[in-house]
């Protein structure tokens, strides 16, 4: 249950008359009851001596002393009752001596209902919920052990079975406060907003200065899409109770729904200062960091949590995801191992390996990770979707499809199965139920990522059945949403970085080669603009059977941040060079080693030619062009957080186009010939035997018929062209631009 789901208003005085506010009852009023012995052979006068050992405090004198009656009459019910009371005043374990009672005391609810209160506040809630309902048929009125019974449905994920006996609590005693409050968190969860604030606004009429209560109407108000009322009574709560951590957390909360995550971070980071290990606190902080693009900063929260608590898979499993997303893979697979040492059955880690060895192109592997989750969690619904891509990996569309349906069956809310669904096929006009279910979600509170994949699937719906003015008002909302993660693209940055490349990677540095370089013909570069068809023609020369295609390789970044480090530390750049080359050679001859060929398809590359002829004098490197504005549009209608902040906003993809060109005017001039072959999109679609001829004579390799079945070919795509490339040669894409012509004056000056 979440930190605001308290129990409220209930006081368990023990009947033994010592005042004590505990549930594990001495059993003063037990003697004689039906089920336990006859009081003659429990020799009476020795259980009440003890009672009144433990009335008057003297709690170690009254172990010894019914340890000894126990060890003669070991099957003496009431006497391991008052045992397991005596062991609990004094802070002990009573959980055996529970079970001895419970076992001899079949008929008793109090026995039963303080072992089973017991063993859920260790979170054995299975085995605790066991008996409390054994409680419960004892004693089908007692409106407490309905609510205990009710509290563990719920903490078991069965909300809906603790509904009924919360209302039947509450037509005996109305004005019960706890039922009020747990209640309302049992149709949170249930999704009944509105029913849940009604709740809620009634538990707080009962008891207006409780700061727990107003943390879960805000929470709920939250949720039914009120959110100034959530914020509002987010710091009514606080102004009850300010030094709670709690009410801080539920305003953080609170303004999370309302997209102001930097005041939502000051309220987690006020919580955590009041409470500096609650680990759930850390997790959540760290969460919303990362979502503002703060890596780092979460990473910190995550390591935290793992140094307080290193025994907790979801701190392990957390840092290995920002670790992944900071494109460190080898360390993100290590913290998912990590968590799942520590908790094998913990999928989220079974899912999040899968996720980084398909990066790593080991899609079997993925695969197996994917399905342990879901032999763990059959209907879990992240898992079922990614198991979905995989299937898109490799082509099995309708597979995939069919999975992305069962996740809306099972999850309705589930935002990504609707975008899948968009994505890996043409939608058409008769796909009226995915739009209604898609726009109906859109409608209702979500996370700011669900929100945009969303727009992003209704921009290409509106687009693929022609209706692109109201295609290009979602992927307008899409690309605005996503600038809310605060990322900001920096334009003199991105100048001076080319202005470097362009002074250092001279004519004469490009051209003079490296003569201890490895000149070895396996790799061949495919580098452009993102969504210029580089995915097209690697699918094109992959489908040659003397190639491998390796997909988006991150090689090179690092290579060059290598190579900066040396420059600037004075070492010998010509061997700094040559261990680079050899580095990449073992990397890429390690993917497939029977392969003549290995295409490395990272468009960014562009940054790198020079670096790379450099290091390998023996590379060809095909530059994929396409119509500029075309280029961009593309990039502005595909969801690629994480790419560049320059993507999501026409004047900056301007800007940054017009960088690459200057940067591959350069190439064109510096490189040596026979390095650089500059492939036209638009001429690849139109005459594609020619072009690929073309492509293979460059690389070296006879010409195969298969590159031209390339549709047919059999591999893992994992790019946002998986589906494209999968079609027959069309030339749809050509001119697209002149349909959203009224919207993109910004790119309309990259035409001269």
């Amino acid at each position: 249950m979440s930190a605001t789901d308290n129990k409220v208003g209930r006081n368990d005085a023990c009947p033994c008359g010592s005042g004590k506010k505990h549930k594990l009852c001495c059993g003063a009023t037990g003697l004689g009851k039906p089920g336990g012995p006859p009081a003659a052979a429990l020799t009476p006068l020795g259980l009440e001596a003890i009672i009144r050992l433990t009335t008057q405090g003297r709690l170690v004198e009254a172990e010894q002393a019914v340890r000894r009656l126990l060890a003669t009459q070991p099957e003496a019910g009431l006497a391991w009752k008052l045992f397991a009371h005596i062991l609990d005043q004094q802070g002990k374990d009573p959980l055996e001596a529970l079970k001895q009672a419970a076992q001899r005391l079949t008929r008793d609810v109090e026995v039963h209902r303080n072992l089973g209160l017991t063993l859920t506040a260790r979170d054995e809630w299975a085995s605790g919920l066991g008996s409390l309902e054994r409680a419960l048929a004892l004693a089908p009125g007692n409106p407490d052990i309905m609510i205990d019974v009710a509290d563990a449905r719920r903490a078991l994920g069965r909300p809906q079975d603790a509904v009924p006996l919360y209302q039947q609590v509450l037509e005996r005693i109305p004005n019960s406060l706890e039922a009020q409050n747990n209640l309302g968190n049992a149709l949170l969860e249930l999704g009944q907003w509105s029913d849940a604030v009604t709740r809620f606004q009634e538990a707080l009429r009962l008891d207006p200065s409780n700061a727990i209560i107003c943390c879960n109407l805000s929470r709920s108000f939250g949720q039914a899409g009120d959110h100034r009322a959530a914020i509002d009574t987010a710091r009514r709560a606080i102004q009850l109770a300010p030094r709670m951590a709690a009410t801080h957390s539920t305003l953080a909360f609170a303004l999370m729904l309302t997209g102001e995550r930097e005041a939502a971070i000051t309220s987690y980071r006020d919580a955590i200062r009041l409470e500096p290990n609650n680990i759930g606190l850390l997790h959540v902080l760290g969460d919303v960091l990362r979502e503002v693009g703060q890596r780092d900063e979460a990473l910190v929260c995550y390591r935290r949590a793992t140094d307080i608590d290193p025994r907790r898979p979801d701190s392990h499993w957390r840092v290995g995801t920002v670790r992944f997303e900071q494109k460190k893979v080898e360390d993100a697979m290590a913290s998912y191992r990590t968590a799942l040492t520590l908790a094998p059955d913990y999928a989220p880690a079974h899912l999040s390996l899968g996720l980084a060895l398909r990066q790593q192109r080991r899609a079997d592997e993925a695969e197996a990770s994917c399905q342990a989750a879901l032999d763990l969690l059959p209907n879990y619904v992240e898992a079922l979707s990614f198991m979905g891509e995989l299937h898109a990996d490799r082509g099995r569309f309708s597979e995939a499809e069919a999975l992305f349906r069962r996740v809306i069956e099972l999850n309705p809310n589930f935002a990504s199965a609707y975008s899948s669904i968009a994505t890996h096929r043409k939608m058409t006009i008769e796909d009226r139920s995915w739009l209604e279910g898609a726009t109906r979600l859109l409608q209702s509170p979500l996370p700011l990522n669900s929100q945009i994949s969303l727009e992003y699937a209704l921009g290409k719906y509106h687009d693929d059945v022609h209706q692109y003015e109201e295609a290009f008002k979602h992927y307008r909302q899409a690309n605005e949403l996503t600038k809310r993660f605060g990322l900001t693209y920096d334009r003199a940055k991105l100048d001076a970085r080319i202005d470097w490349i362009v002074q250092h990677f001279d004519r004469t540095y490009c051209r003079a080669g490296s003569p201890s370089g490895r000149a070895s013909a396996l790799p061949v570069l495919i580098i452009g603009m993102p969504r210029s068809g580089t995915s097209l023609a690697e699918q094109i020369l992959a489908s040659h059977p003397s190639v491998f295609g390796a997909g988006e390789l991150q090689f090179w970044n690092k290579g060059y941040a290598a190579y900066r480090r040396a420059l600037e530390q004075g070492d010998e750049l010509p061997k700094a060079r040559t261990l680079i080359g050899q580095d990449y050679l073992s990397e890429v001859g390690a993917l497939a080693p029977g392969a003549l060929r290995v295409i490395d398809k990272m468009p960014a590359n562009f940054f790198y030619a020079g670096l790379i002829r450099a290091a390998l004098p023996g590379v060809r490197i095909i530059h994929m062009t396409r119509h500029p504005i075309d280029t961009c549009l593309s990039i502005y209608f595909q969801n690629f957080f994480g790419m560049g902040a320059y993507a999501n906003d026409l004047d900056d993809l301007a800007h940054y186009y017009c960088g690459y060109r200057r940067l591959m005017a350069h190439w064109k001039e510096a490189l040596p010939d026979g390095t650089l072959l500059e492939v036209p999109y638009e001429a690849l679609t139109e005459d594609t035997e020619r072009w690929t001829r073309t492509m293979l004579d460059f690389i070296d390799l006879p010409w195969d018929p298969r590159c031209l079945a390339f549709e047919q070919t059999e591999r893992v795509v994992i790019t946002a062209s998986k589906w494209q490339v999968r079609q027959k040669a069309h030339r749809n894409s050509v001119a697209r631009w002149t349909r959203y012509e009224a919207f993109i004056d910004p790119l309309k000056p990259l035409l001269g």
